[in-house]
C-alpha cells in the first residue's frame, strides 16, 4: 500500500513520504494495473466513420477550410476597421514597389510582379488562418523561380540567328516563354501545397530547422545582391543559374564593369542610401510614428517622375521597366508540357515557401495570443498558387517586412491584406502605365536594401559558437552550400546534413554512472556531483539515446567501458590463469618429489580499469579471493584449481540500466539487450532495467523480449526501485543466513 504526505514544516520545506512495496514489471502487470476493456473497431467501421456525413460534421469542415468564416461574422467594426484600413494601405504601397522588383528575380516582366500582389492576396484572405502575415511577392521564392525560368528558356534558345554565339536575342519570345514555365511552376507548387495539406502534412517544416532556413535564407540574400549588380551598375551580363552561379556572375559582372553606366549607378546608389535612412528612421522611431514612412514607394514615385522628365532612357541610356499592358489580363490554361522538368524545382520552392510563411505565422500568433493550423496553411497557400497560376502569377509566400509593417501599424485581421490588394489592383487596373519610366536601378536598390535584415542573420554564427557547435554547423553547412551550389541543391544538401546530426546525436550520448544522493531516491552522475556515491556492488548506467540498429552495438561498448565490466575480458583471464595454475602446480610437485605443499592464488581486481589475477605458491602462505564481494579465508591444497577458479572475478553483482532516457527500441536493440543479459549471466552479473515507459514495454512485448531467460521481473518502475532490489538479493547471497 502506498503512503504519501505533504507536511509543511517550520521552514516551510515540504516533505514527501512514500512507503510502499518494491514493483516489478510482472507485479505492476498482474497486481497494480487492469487495462480497460475495448472493443477493438472493425475496417469497415473506421471507414464508414471517417466518411460518414453529419451537420456537425459538414459545420467543421467549412469552418476549417475557410476560416474567414470563423471570424468574419463577429468583426469588431469600431475596434479593427481604422487599424485595418490603415495597416492595408500602408502594406499594399510597400506591395507595389516590391511586386515590381521581386518580379525581375523571378526573370518575368514586372507586371506580373503586380498581379501576384493581388490575386494570391485576395484568396489567403479567405483560406488562411494567421491574422498577420503579407502573403506576395519575396525575394527567395523569387531568385529560387527566377533560376528554373533561366535554365529552361535560356537566351540561347532566342538567338534571331539561331546560333549559340549571337548576341542578339528576341527578348520579347524569351519572355512570352520564361512567363509560361514560371506560370506551369507555380500550379505545380499549388498543387503539391494542397495535397500536402490534405495528407496533414503540415509537421513537414519542422525538418527544416530554424539554423537550416537562417543560413539558407542569408545564402539567398547573397544570390539575389549578385544577381542585382548589374541592375545596380547599368552593365548587361547573362544571367547564370546551377552550382557556383554567384561566382560566375561576380566574373560577369567585373569583366563588365569598365562598361559601367553612370546615371544608372548615381541612382542606384542615391535611391539606396535614401531606402537605409528612411529603415533607419523607422526602426529608431517607431513607436512615436503613427505609420512607417512609405520610403520605398517615395523613391519610385520621385525616380519615375525624374526618368520621365528627363527622358533618361533615351538621353542617357538607363534601363527602364518598360512596356506595363492596362488592366487584368484573361485567365489562361497553364502549359503543362513543361511539368515533367520543373517536378523537383517545385518540391524545393513548395518546402521553402510554406517553411518561411509558417514560421512567420506562428511568431506572430504566439505574440497576439492565438493559434494557426499548419495543415490549413499548407491548403491556403496551394489555393493561393493553383488558382492565381491561372491569372499569370508566380509563386508567393509570406514577406518578413511587409507583414512587421502590416503588424505594426495597426493590422488585427486579414482585412488589411484585403485592402492592400485592392489597392494593387486600382493601380493595375488605373495607372500601371505610369511606371513605364521607372529605372531598373531603383528597383535593384530596393531590393538591395530590403535584404539588409536577412544580412544581420551573419549574426548568429557567435551566438551559435556559444550555444551549440552542431547548429552551428547546420547553418555554415546551409549558408555555403547554398551559396556555391546554387539554392536548389544547397537545401537538399542543408537538410541531409540536418538529419545526419540527428544521427551522429544518437551514435554520440552521453553515458554516465549513477549514484545515489544520501537518505533520496534520486540518481545523479557520480563524475558530476559530490554527492553522488555508488551502492555497494551495484552499477547503474545512464545512456540519453534510444537502442536501434544503428547505434545497439556503441551502447553495449559504453556500458562495458563505464562499469569495468567486460565478460569476455573476465572469462579469458579466468582461463588463461586457471591454466596458468596448473602447470605451476604441476612444476611445484615434479621439485618437491610429490611432498605435499599449499598452493594459493591471489585475485587482484580493480572493478573500475580491469581484472588482473596473480598466482602465488608456497607453504602455508594464505589465499585471497572475492566470494560473492566478501573476501574469502584460507585456501589449502585439498582445494583444487576448479574449484578457486570459481569464485566470483569481480564484486559487481548488479548492473540497472537506466531506460528514463530510451523512447523506442527496435528488434535489433531488443536482440541486443537479451544478449547482454546472458553474457553478463555468465560472470554471475544480474542486469536488470529500470524506468521503461509503458509504450516501451509494450514494445518489448512485441519484440518478444520476455523469454527464458529474461523475465518481466528484471524491469522496475524506477531506479530505486531496482536498487533496493538487488541490495537485498546481494545481501542474501553474501549472508545466506538471512534468509
Amino acid at each position: 500500500m502506498e503512503h504519501v504526505t505533504a507536511k509543511e514544516e517550520p521552514s516551510a520545506t515540504l516533505m514527501y513520504r512514500v512507503e510502499r512495496p518494491i514493483f516489478n514489471e510482472g507485479h505492476i502487470d498482474s497486481e497494480l494495473l487492469h487495462r480497460k476493456k475495448r472493443t477493438p473497431k472493425s475496417c469497415r467501421r473506421r471507414i464508414a466513420e471517417q466518411f460518414c456525413c453529419s451537420s456537425g460534421k459538414a459545420k467543421s469542415v467549412a469552418l476549417s477550410f475557410l476560416p474567414i468564416i470563423t471570424w468574419l461574422p463577429s468583426y469588431p467594426l469600431k475596434k479593427y476597421l481604422f487599424g485595418d484600413i490603415v495597416s492595408g494601405i500602408s502594406t499594399g504601397v510597400m506591395q507595389l514597389p516590391q511586386g515590381l522588383a521581386y518580379a525581375m528575380l523571378a526573370a518575368v516582366p514586372p507586371v506580373f510582379g503586380l498581379y501576384s500582389s493581388f490575386y494570391p492576396v485576395l484568396l489567403y484572405t479567405f483560406f488562411g488562418t494567421s491574422r498577420h502575415i503579407s502573403v506576395g511577392t519575396f525575394a527567395v521564392i523569387s531568385l529560387m523561380i527566377g533560376g528554373v525560368a533561366v535554365r529552361e528558356a535560356p537566351d540561347s534558345m532566342f538567338a534571331v540567328n539561331g546560333t549559340n554565339t549571337s548576341q542578339i536575342v528576341n527578348f520579347e519570345a524569351r519572355d512570352a516563354r520564361r512567363v509560361e514555365v514560371v506560370v506551369a511552376l507555380t500550379t505545380l507548387v499549388g498543387i503539391i501545397q494542397f495535397v500536402l495539406g490534405l495528407l496533414r502534412f503540415g509537421f513537414l517544416a519542422i525538418y527544416l530547422t530554424e539554423p537550416l532556413v537562417r543560413g539558407f535564407t542569408t545564402a539567398a540574400a547573397v544570390h539575389v545582391s549578385v544577381s542585382q549588380l548589374k541592375y545596380l551598375l547599368g552593365v548587361h551580363t547573362a544571367r547564370f543559374n546551377g552550382p557556383l552561379s554567384v561566382l560566375h556572375s561576380l566574373d560577369a559582372v567585373f569583366r563588365n564593369i569598365a562598361s559601367t553606366n553612370v546615371a544608372t549607378l548615381i541612382i542606384g546608389l542615391v535611391c539606396s542610401v535614401f531606402l537605409y535612412a528612411v529603415k533607419d528612421l523607422n526602426e529608431r522611431f517607431k513607436k512615436k510614428l503613427p505609420i512607417p514612412i512609405p520610403g520605398e514607394i517615395i523613391v519610385v514615385i520621385v525616380s519615375t517622375g525624374i526618368s520621365y522628365g528627363m527622358t533618361m532612357s533615351e538621353n542617357y541610356g538607363v534601363k527602364v521597366v518598360g512596356e506595363i499592358p492596362t488592366g487584368l489580363l484573361p485567365p489562361k490554361i497553364p502549359d503543362f508540357s513543361v511539368l515533367p522538368n520543373l517536378f523537383t524545382d517545385a518540391i524545393a520552392i513548395a518546402v521553402v515557401g510554406f517553411s518561411i510563411a509558417i514560421s512567420l505565422a506562428k511568431t506572430f500568433a504566439l505574440k497576439h495570443g492565438y493559434s494557426v493550423d499548419g495543415n490549413q496553411e499548407l491548403i491556403a497557400l496551394g489555393l493561393c498558387n493553383f488558382l492565381s497560376s491561372f491569372f499569370h502569377t508566380f509563386v508567393v509566400t509570406a514577406s518578413m517586412s511587409r507583414s512587421l509593417v502590416q503588424e505594426s501599424t495597426g493590422g488585427h485581421t486579414q482585412i488589411a491584406g484585403f485592402l492592400a490588394s485592392i489597392l494593387v489592383l486600382l493601380v493595375v487596373v488605373a495607372i500601371g502605365f505610369v511606371f513605364q519610366p521607372l529605372p531598373t536601378t531603383v528597383l535593384a536598390a530596393i531590393i538591395m536594401v530590403n535584404l539588409l535584415g536577412m544580412f544581420k542573420q551573419i549574426r548568429d554564427i557567435p551566438a551559435l559558437w556559444r550555444t551549440s557547435k552542431i547548429e552551428l554547423a547546420i547553418w555554415l553547412v546551409s549558408f555555403f552550400a547554398s551559396v556555391l551550389l546554387g539554392l536548389d541543391y544547397g537545401l537538399v544538401v542543408a537538410m541531409g546534413f540536418a538529419i545526419f546530426t540527428v544521427i551522429y546525436r544518437t551514435q554520440r550520448p552521453k553515458n554516465v554512472i549513477l549514484g545515489q544522493i544520501q537518505d533520496t531516491g534520486l540518481y545523479f552522475d557520480i563524475d558530476e556531483y559530490e554527492e553522488a556515491q555508488e551502492c555497494s556492488g551495484i552499477k547503474i548506467f545512464q545512456s540519453n539515446t534510444s537502442i536501434y540498429f544503428a547505434n545497439s552495438d556503441l551502447y553495449v561498448s559504453a556500458l562495458k567501458a563505464k562499469t569495468g565490466v567486460d565478460p569476455a575480458q573476465l572469462l579469458s583471464a579466468r582461463k588463461s590463469q586457471l591454466k596458468y595454475a596448473k602447470r605451476e602446480t604441476r612444476g611445484k610437485k615434479s621439485v618437491n618429489h610429490g611432498s605435499p605443499s599449499k598452493k594459493n592464488a591471489v585475485v587482484l581486481l580493480d572493478m573500475e580499469l580491469g581484472v588482473t589475477h596473480e598466482v602465488v605458491s608456497g607453504e602455508n602462505e594464505q589465499m585471497d579471493v572475492y566470494t560473492n564481494g566478501q573476501m574469502t579465508e584460507t585456501h589449502t591444497e585439498s582445494e583444487s584449481e576448479d574449484d578457486y577458479f570459481l569464485q566470483r572475478l569481480t564484486p559487481i553483482h548488479f548492473i540497472i540500466l537506466d531506460f528514463t532516457p530510451v523512447n523506442f527500441i527496435d528488434s535489433v536493440g531488443a536482440k541486443t539487450m537479451k544478449s547482454v543479459i546472458k553474457e553478463f549471466a555468465t560472470v554471475d552479473v544480474k542486469v536488470v532495467l529500470a524506468g521503461c515507459s509503458r509504450s516501451l514495454i509494450s514494445d518489448l512485448r512485441t519484440l518478444q523480449f520476455f523469454s527464458d531467460p529474461v523475465t518481466s521481473d528484471l524491469i522496475f518502475p524506477t531506479i530505486h526501485d531496482a536498487v533496493l532490489h538487488c541490495q537485498h538479493w546481494k545481501d542474501i547471497l553474501t549472508c545466506p543466513e538471512i534468509l
